[in-house]
């Protein structure tokens, strides 16, 4: 795999995890600031597998997604209500 391919995969797993916003934003940050991604890697989950943080970012997503519809529909109560 090339240097290019790597950070194309790399980006479209981040966007179809976080959202290309975030996505965006999580590459700045990265960018911005000095950062050692092994280190932070068994600094902070050193005891899970790939499959377990992939599973829980998707879990995250869902309910942040789940939680974005019932304000959306809240909203649209609100508004027809008035």
């Amino acid at each position: 795999m090339t240097d290019t391919e790597l950070r194309l995969q790399g980006f479209t797993l981040l966007a179809q995890t976080l959202g290309s916003v975030e996505a965006e934003r999580f590459v700045a940050l990265i960018q911005r600031e000095p950062f050692d991604y092994t280190t932070w890697r068994q600094s902070n989950w050193n005891d899970w597998s790939i499959d377990e943080i992939s599973g829980r970012a998707m879990a995250a997503r869902n309910q942040e997604a789940e939680q974005g519809a019932a304000l959306d529909r809240d909203s649209a109560t609100f508004h027809a209500h008035q």
